[in-house]
């Protein structure tokens, strides 16, 4: 996928990683960039177009598909951090994680993929894809769920060209992340290597040191790795 001349649209680009992506999208020659949000008057950058997008909602996402009959590349960049856990978190909280991550992600995919041919996906996934924490368990069943989406449209797409490349990372310094008193990795350096590795035709982009210690450990017994340190 090369992005000069390329016509992407990027999700959540109101904020955090998905701004990242639309302005260096423009700065490597893509020749369109749709910034969407459920908000579009959030959406403040120069020289992108704005578009409503819920992923959430069907009705926006047919939308959003008609309105940009012209995108080649698609950022997968939408998502929501609620904190709840599965046990005792509220349901509602839980379903909104897996409507955003999961679904919301299909619906995008669906919508958009007749018009990939020989173009590409970028999914934002997470170190967390990969393991579980207190405090995220609902973030990470979705985002577990959303690495598998990613492999299994990249093979459903293969036989129409379209690449499909999935983004791993641990934290960034975004809105997302403020709460956390956790290294954070600058957003910019996270969407450049993304969006290098999408060049690079790759499958997989492992962003920072938290994404590669994961994916590393993922051979171990579970014991050893979830031991305390």
């Amino acid at each position: 996928m090369q992005i000069s001349g390329a016509h992407a649209l990027v999700t959540g680009a109101n904020r955090g990683l998905g701004r990242h992506f639309a302005t260096q999208l423009l700065e490597r020659g893509a020749a369109r960039v749709y910034a969407t949000a459920r908000r579009p008057e959030l959406v403040d950058l120069p020289g992108v177009e704005v578009l409503q997008l819920d992923i959430t909602d069907p009705t926006s996402v047919t939308a959003a598909a008609a309105a940009a009959p012209d995108v080649n590349l698609v950022v997968n960049n939408a998502g929501v951090a609620t904190g709840a856990d599965l046990l005792t978190g509220d349901l509602d909280l839980l379903r909104q994680e897996l409507d955003t991550h999961l679904w919301g992600t299909l619906s995008v995919i669906r919508a958009f993929a007749p018009q990939l041919a020989g173009g590409a996906i970028l999914n934002v996934l997470s170190a967390l894809s990969w393991f579980a924490t207190p405090g995220a368990g609902g973030y990470a069943v979705a985002k577990a769920a959303e690495w598998n989406l990613t492999n299994a449209v990249r093979l459903e797409l293969a036989g129409q060209g379209t690449q499909v490349t999935g983004l791993h990372l641990g934290a960034a310094d975004t809105d997302m992340m403020a709460g956390h008193d956790v290294p954070k990795a600058d957003p910019a350096v996270i969407v450049r290597a993304a969006l290098d590795g999408l060049e690079e035709g790759r499958w997989e982009v492992l962003a920072d040191d938290a994404a590669h210690m994961v994916k590393a450990a993922l051979a171990l017994d579970p014991e050893k790795f979830y031991a305390p340190s």
